[in-house]
């Protein structure tokens, strides 16, 4: 039997992996639209008077399935009998849609181990293809009803929200990575995209402009909710009058649930200051509500302020788009400078200033695209325009964020980067001045480090060479603080060979110096200064027991190097005198045995006398 070729399986399993992502796309698409049928026909069952069989209620499933994907609905039982359309998409109601198409592509791009992995286009093409074949069968099968699809919006926004989901879910399933630019580059830009870090600053920029955007949404919602508070009377009446029945209120509510995003965008935009149109004579900003509005009966239009001029009520709404400056400048300024005080790896003023601006113009866009789908034509009459005016909102939300987030990231650069040197100005006393200057205060505690740790020092001195060995045999003769230890230790050890042998000073002696005990620091010394012991100041040569004490310290000192029996001094060594180290000096050589006459001088040379 011969193996079989790994390169030959992933060829045969290619086909399989398209198959099973194509099939991910249409269950998804299933999944959505089956999901809108079931409560639609819950919806119909509960209500006591239905206006159609279960095929129409169908139908309107399939239409408002459409409808949550962007594309325009047309209203053919109307009153006048003009058919009137419905472009004002349910916002709540697009993301099950969205998220299946996602979630499709995210699972064909990524499958389980043990399955054949498809190419990332391969798999977004197959899921895009396999989904929007349900969506044309939806269209077909709501042709004939209430709701149908206007052909115009398949292409746009339908086909184009459906392929954004499945691009970001194989993008997902490829850990989010920012590919490399085409080959057909120019080289230039290449070189400055390598040297300015552009992946950093791109995804900065994509998470500051997305806080924007929620903080806008958030900031809106809160307006929402503030108005029908203020309204709720209104807002009751309206939602009792609309149905008289349970199952028709059920419905009403979850129409309005369906449009909460849609109104918290409407606050966003007010907040902003173009407002929004509720018809075409009347709209609705900070300064003035004035017109003649076509309102339809709806809860949540209770929310509206009253007519007329605005009051500082009304303007409070404009803290919203400051919350979104400051949401933007401050998601920039964490990436900026990650850490407060440390200038390493920081942005420069340029750069922050770059990214900043990049991210005001993402939060714009990222309005203006969610605008266009909260509002739209109602009708062909006084509702033709209703909902905020997608092209002057995304500009407003532009220059709101730039005005505010360009100067407010510049403080909080500063602010994070200076926050240590306000920090000690703000402390006062010892301690502050230890920190400054970097010396110990008076009567503060220095801690002494513990013998053998890093801080400390722990060994023997070399009497010979005046250096420091710790106990592993190292010489710090080359640190400056061993250099100082030594000095200290010179001048207290002359000091006290002076007293011992009533020098000049004339001072008693304070009292025997212990042969182990370490001695106090000098004034002048280092606070951090441990001494070392000092040296016994008793004669050294003053017997045999001294002498074999002496030897087994230097035998045990360099780690065992020494020989274990004590060397035998020549029979004619003049003995030494007793007294202090510092006094003796090298003990002089013994005198060299006198040489013996040669035998006989070499051949050629004469002996000189």
């Amino acid at each position: 039997m011969t193996e079989r070729s790994p390169m030959l399986s992933a060829e045969r399993g290619r086909p399989a992996a398209l198959a099973s992502a194509f099939l991910r796309g249409v269950i998804a698409a299933g999944l959505g639209l089956g999901s809108l049928a079931v409560l639609v026909m819950v919806l119909w069952i509960s209500s006591p008077y239905p206006d159609s069989g279960p095929g129409g209620a169908l139908q309107v499933a399939a239409g408002l399935w459409l409808l949550a994907h962007g594309a325009e609905l047309v209203r053919t039982d109307t009153l006048s009998g003009i058919p009137a359309p419905v472009a004002t998409v349910p916002l709540l109601l697009s993301l099950l849609p969205v998220w299946l198409a996602h979630r499709a592509a995210r699972g064909a791009a990524d499958p389980d181990e043990g399955r054949p992995r498809p190419s990332p286009a391969g798999a977004f093409g197959a899921v895009t293809t396999g989904y929007l074949l349900v969506a044309a069968a939806a269209v077909a099968y709501a042709r004939d009803g209430s709701l149908s699809a206007d052909p115009d919006t398949l292409a746009f926004p339908l086909a184009v929200v459906v392929a954004g989901a499945a691009a970001a879910g194989v993008w997902t399933a490829g850990g989010r990575a920012l590919g490399s630019l085409p080959f057909w580059a120019p080289l230039w830009i290449q070189e400055a995209v390598a040297r300015t870090l552009f992946r950093t600053r791109a995804e900065a920029v994509c998470r500051s402009a997305a806080a924007g955007v929620m903080v806008l949404l958030g900031g809106g919602a809160l307006v929402v909710a503030a108005g029908l508070v203020w309204h709720v009377e209104e807002a009751q009446r309206t939602f009792l009058a609309l149905s008289g029945d349970w199952a028709g209120r059920f419905a009403v509510l979850l129409l309005a649930l369906a449009l909460v995003p849609n109104a918290a965008l409407w606050g966003a935009s007010y907040g902003l200051g173009p407002g929004f149109a509720l018809g075409t004579g009347a709209t609705v900003t900070p300064m003035a509500f004035g017109g003649s509005p076509a309102l339809p009966e709806f809860p949540l239009l209770a929310a509206l302020p009253d007519q007329g001029p605005g009051s500082p009520a009304n303007w409070a709404a404009g803290a919203v788009p400051l919350a979104a400056g400051l949401a933007v400048a401050w998601f920039t300024v964490r990436r900026a400078v990650p850490e407060p005080a440390v200038r390493d790896g920081a942005w420069s003023a340029g750069e922050t200033v770059l990214v900043t601006g990049l991210a005001a113009g993402g939060c714009g866009a990222g309005t203006a695209v969610l605008t266009a789908m909260a509002g739209g034509p109602l009708g062909t009459g006084a509702l033709a325009e209703f909902g905020p005016v997608w092209w002057l909102t995304g500009p407003a939300a532009l220059a709101w964020t730039a005005v505010i987030g360009v100067p407010l990231v510049l403080l909080l650069r500063m602010w994070r980067l200076r926050e240590p040197g306000w920090a000690w100005r703000r402390r006062s006393g010892p301690e502050a001045a230890e920190e400054r200057t970097g010396a110990v205060a008076p009567g503060a505690r220095q801690p002494t480090p513990a013998p053998g740790s890093e801080g400390g020092r722990s060994g023997v001195r070399d009497g010979a060479r005046g250096t420091v060995r710790d106990a592993n045999g190292g010489s710090d003769e080359a640190a400056p603080e061993a250099t100082g230890r030594r000095r200290w230790r010179r001048r207290r050890r002359a000091g006290d060979g002076a007293e011992g042998t009533g020098g000049a000073g004339g001072a008693a002696p304070p009292g025997p110096v212990s042969a182990s005990g370490p001695a106090d620091p000098a004034p002048g010394a280092d606070a951090g200064f441990e001494p070392y012991d000092f040296l016994p100041t008793d004669p050294w040569h003053d017997g045999k027991e001294a002498g074999q004490a002496r030897w087994a310290s230097l035998r045990q000192g360099p780690g065992g190097l020494m020989a274990d029996f004590r060397p035998e001094l020549p029979a004619d060594r003049p003995e030494l005198p007793a007294g202090p180290p510092e006094l003796l000096a090298d003990p002089p050589e013994p005198p060299a045995p006198p040489r013996a006459p040669s035998a006989a001088p070499e051949s050629g040379r004469g002996v000189t006398s």
